[in-house]
């Protein structure tokens, strides 16, 4: 509906300027929104206010003529009203939304697929946490959305792959390595203080222990610099098959996990640096060699090369996504904590300096998560050891739960995710409101079945004993589903599948509370059926894609 009412707006704009009525050689593009509130119609398209200033006219005569010359076939539009300042807004017939619920129910899987990408190439790189200690509930919100994301761009005909890249080198790593290898002399009896900076948690002290179930004392009288290289490669390889654990768990999967140690093997770091000196990027300093990082709006300049010829952590970045842009992808998302908002103009300035295209890189953050444990927030400090590990809270909530509370937010906003709301069984919890939508509905179908109901194929189903405000309400919300893929992915916010998902869930819940679905009137029942058959797919789908299950029973 909403590209039928662009195409007539279109054709309105070209017959009014072939009258005169309108001086614009050419127009711009015309944008229809779905209107927020059911007073303000179903669409609504600013174009008379886009062209007041070349047409010289008060925006609601531009809308009157618009009007004028707009003409809508038979069935279609109830009526189209100027509004504010020059808005236009469209009043669809309610009749034309029981139109979707056919192909909807004949197409479950396909309603809501899209060819907006074209089949083009994106990656999505998500969570990408150090391996030095568990995954925290912060990164299960990193892992939320990259992953509902992957799956939304996949619907809206992007080819996605999904990358987790493991920074297994540098000064952490290191200190992960002496903090287990002290942990492994202290469990053997020898008297060693412990570094005040290094990883304290619980998790250390069980891979020294399998260092010794392993070793023994092998490593017990060797000097340290021999020793703690071992420490560190073990330490990384228990804690990130922790991680792959925890995120299958979670439900997500990776197509490609890349090795920042990778970068140095293969010598890109030092072709990337190459590069930068013969782009003029970079220059000496103090025996440093420093990237032009305040020609791209940061606020300072970066060392890239320490004087001691040891690479910082930002060149490795910047090899990094060289090596992403030349696998020949035409979008890159990074999805980083909010603690890196600082980095995100020097990744982007860097890289456009080197010619890649502005655009074709997005960084998008998310904020931590404070989670509220007996009405006290928890500390998730790695180091100390004091934090909630993902799998601590899956084991707790689900992952039902977690994936759904993790998305109920903007990615950018604060997150305070309630543990007992979680894990409550009734109407006042999120997704179990949205699940039980679901189930509810397969219920109905159980119960036809029982009565010898058979719903006839869609196409043949007679809608017209649907007449209810409600049913033609929630007839226009399935209707929206495809609308709302290819606006989150146009925004890269999965976040709003949440906000639907609630908004229809409830409408529904209200519906069924009213009405019956299957009654003594069989045309009207076989008319119910179809509606709420619809209803569940598109439930199914966007349930689907957050990585929610669809409960048939709760």
């Amino acid at each position: 509906m909403k590209k039928e009412i662009k195409r007539l707006i279109e054709t309105a704009l070209d017959k009014a300027q072939k009258k005169g009525k309108l001086i614009s050689a050419t127009f711009p593009e015309v944008f229809v929104e779905w209107t927020k509130e059911e007073k303000f119609g179903d669409f609504s398209s600013n174009i008379a206010l886009v062209l007041a200033g070349v047409e010289k006219k008060p925006p609601r005569d531009i809308a009157r003529i618009i009007r004028e010359e707009l003409s809508a076939p038979e069935g279609v539009l109830d009526r189209i009203e100027t509004a504010g300042p020059g808005f236009i807004n469209f009043f669809v017939k309610k009749g034309r939304w029981l139109g979707v619920l056919p192909q909807v129910v004949s197409q479950p899987d396909e309603f809501g697929s899209l060819d907006l990408g074209k089949k083009r190439k994106v990656q999505v790189e998500f969570v990408s946490a150090n391996p030095t200690g568990p995954l925290h509930i912060g990164h299960g919100r990193g892992a939320a959305v990259g992953d509902a994301l992957s799956n939304i761009l996949n619907k809206a005909g992007w080819y996605v792959t999904k990358e987790y890249y493991i920074n297994d080198t540098g000064v952490q790593m290191e200190l992960l390595g002496r903090s287990t290898y002290l942990r492994y002399q202290q469990l053997l009896g020898k008297e060693v203080p412990f570094i005040e900076n290094g990883y304290q948690g619980d998790y250390v002290w069980d891979i020294a222990r399998n260092i010794v179930a392993g070793q023994g004392d092998r490593f017990l009288f060797l000097p340290e610099e021999e020793a703690v290289p071992f420490s560190t490669q073990f330490a990384a390889q228990q804690i990130l098959e922790g991680i792959k654990k925890d995120l299958y768990d979670f439900g997500i999967g990776f197509d490609n996990w890349f090795s920042e140690d990778s970068l140095y093997q293969g010598r890109e770091v030092e072709r990337a640096i190459e590069r930068l000196k013969e782009k003029e990027l970079v220059y000496e300093k103090e025996g440093a060699l420093w990237q032009k990082a305040t020609q791209f709006d940061d606020e300072k300049d970066r060392v890239i090369l320490r004087s001691t010829g040891q690479p910082t952590y930002f060149a490795s970045d910047i090899a990094y996504h060289i090596n992403k842009f030349q696998r020949g992808l035409d979008l890159i998302i990074d999805i980083w904590g909010a603690d890196h908002h600082g980095y995100v103009p020097r990744v982007k300035g860097v890289m456009k300096g080197l010619g890649y295209p502005a655009e074709s890189l997005q960084i998008l953050l998310y904020q931590l998560v404070s989670l509220i444990r007996n009405g006290q927030p928890v500390s998730m400090s790695t180091r100390s050891g004091e934090f909630t590990s993902l799998a601590e809270l899956l084991q707790d909530v689900g992952k039902d739960a977690a994936r759904f509370f993790f998305l109920m937010r903007r990615a950018d906003s604060q997150l305070e995710f309630d543990l007992d709301l979680a894990k409550k069984k009734s109407s006042d919890n999120p997704v179990y409101y949205v699940q039980y939508a679901h189930a509810r509905i397969c219920s109905v179908f159980r119960q036809a079945e029982l009565k010898g109901i058979q719903l006839p194929p869609a196409e043949q189903t007679d809608l017209s004993p649907l007449q209810l405000s409600e049913e033609f309400l929630l007839a226009k919300k399935v209707a929206y589903f495809p609308d709302l893929i290819e606006e989150c992915a146009l925004s890269l916010e999965p976040h709003r599948i949440t906000f639907y998902l609630q908004d229809l869930a409830s409408i529904f819940h209200s519906y069924y509370n009213k009405h019956r679905i299957i009654s003594d009137d069989l045309g009207l029942t076989n008319a119910r059926l179809l509606l709420v058959r619809a209803i569940q797919v598109v439930l199914a789908n966007s349930l689907a894609l957050i990585g929610v299950s669809a409960p048939d029973k709760m």
